[in-house]
């Protein structure tokens, strides 16, 4: 029954090629890096890049990181850090599923090191990259688990383990309806290490072997000195409080500028535009993050269409430029952003998306006001909330509301930013616990030794 369902899942992801291809045709139009390396995704690697691989790969323990988009690409990041901390002279192969994904984690590299993007999850690419590259232990970030994957790596010898694992309600009743694949999939793990003890549980239902309960590695970030500097002093340059919307999914920003009109007075046609700058412009200064890259011209519309003027970080020379709106269209400047501000509404949080992970906003002394919908986090905005790092509202007319009236507390607002900073000292430790139990995994397998010797 388990050959039959899982050839049957074969047979749909092969028929599904097209439509993937498609797919990426059309992401490629706003995201140009969704064109690259196409058959690398089929396990067809260039002749450049496997030169590359043959020169640079001489010795070398080859640790395979899988971390699909660009919030995992960054919890990778800091696991990254010890693990070549307790591994001397590992060499990283990192795969990635998404753009921006794969463009963080080229900042990631060193010295033979090797990225390429995640195999298509059939048999045959699968087969060849494990072939190619012959990593000595695969870590799959947070929640990605492919069956043929799983069963490729059991085949191959490699072992497989899910690091900062999470799994949310839906996921997990998602998963136990598809429990004829996805609990091979799960069982076939060598380890699984959760973030919290819910996610342990509901992993364990679905045959997951579960060896740890780490917390989430993102507490262990380190902003960057250099961007929190730089967004403090243009925060402390800048007359009103800001007030950052972070990592905003679609629909949020609509969301708020329709708080926004629901807050004027009713006026002509004529004086609507107008009214609104002046609502917009009353008390705060308004900072926009979205979440994802190719929506920054929508939300620079969006806000243009309701008579705001906007000004986008990528235009900044020196200070931030004067206008109704600020747009943060950069990439991996959140630590500038939440520097910059004094206040943070949490995007995803406010749609029923499950919310952004607040962890970082904490680290860098951001208060976080949080909407209703946070199951994506659910452990560490509860947590937060009750370290007083985070409040949460019911809908996100309350959060622009305790958002301005945060901002413009100045006490109040120093002291939250203290519990956050204290928040996300008391939860650190994950990365350093998951780097020890690759290790432990490796050396019990002869992987380490056998490395060290040659």
């Amino acid at each position: 029954m388990q050959r039959l369902a899982l050839a049957l899942y074969s047979l749909a992801l092969r028929l599904a090629r097209p439509l993937l291809l498609r797919k990426l045709r059309r992401r490629a139009r706003t995201e140009p890096g969704y064109a690259l390396a196409v058959p690398e995704r089929f396990g067809h690697y260039q002749q450049a890049q496997l030169r590359q691989d043959e020169e640079g790969g001489q010795g070398g323990l080859l640790v395979w990181i899988h971390a699909v988009s660009l919030g995992e690409t960054r919890a990778a990041a800091i696991l990254l850090r010890e693990l070549r901390a307790q591994l001397p002279g590992m060499r990283l192969l990192l795969t990635n599923g998404t753009a921006t994904g794969r463009a963080e984690g080229a900042k990631l590299l060193q010295g033979g090191d090797i990225q390429v993007w995640q195999p298509w999850d059939t048999p045959g690419a699968v087969r060849r990259f494990l072939r190619r590259f012959r990593p000595a232990i695969g870590i799959l970030m947070e929640t990605e688990i492919w069956p043929n994957l799983v069963a490729g790596c059991r085949a191959q010898g490699v072992p497989l383990v899910l690091a900062n694992a999470r799994l949310n309600a839906k996921s997990h009743a998602g998963a136990r309806r598809l429990a004829w694949l996805s609990r091979p999939a799960y069982a076939g793990l060598a380890a699984v290490w959760a973030q919290t003890e819910q996610d342990a549980q509901r992993l364990r239902d679905l045959g997951a072997p579960v060896a740890g309960v780490f917390g989430n590695l993102k507490f262990d970030v380190q902003p960057s000195p250099e961007l929190l500097a730089h967004g403090r002093a243009w925060r402390d340059a800048t007359p009103r409080p800001v007030v950052l919307l972070a990592s905003t999914r679609e629909g949020e920003e609509a969301m708020w500028l329709e708080v926004i009109k629901q807050k004027m007075p009713p006026a002509p046609a004529s004086q609507a535009q107008q009214a609104i700058k002046n609502e917009v412009n009353a008390p705060v200064q308004w900072l926009l993050v979205p979440r994802h890259p190719q929506r920054f011209d929508e939300v620079e519309r969006l806000c243009r269409a309701a008579g705001l003027s906007v000004s986008r970080r990528s235009q900044w020379t020196g200070t931030p430029q004067p206008a109704d709106v600020w747009l943060g269209d950069s990439m991996g400047e959140m630590t500038l952003y939440y520097g910059l501000a004094h206040v943070a509404l949490l995007g995803g949080s406010f749609a029923p998306l499950g919310g952004q992970n607040l962890i970082e906003a904490a680290a860098c002394g951001c208060p976080v006001v949080m909407g209703p919908h946070t199951f994506n986090f659910a452990e560490a905005a509860c947590l937060a909330e009750e370290a007083g790092a985070a409040e949460r509202v019911a809908d996100m007319a309350e959060g622009v509301a305790a958002a301005t009236r945060l901002a413009q507390d100045a006490p109040r607002r120093a002291a939250s930013a203290g519990r956050c900073l204290a928040f996300g000292q008391a939860h650190r430790g994950a990365a350093r616990a998951t780097a020890g139990a690759v290790r432990q995994l490796l050396q019990a397998t002869s992987v380490v030794a056998n490395a060290s010797s040659s």
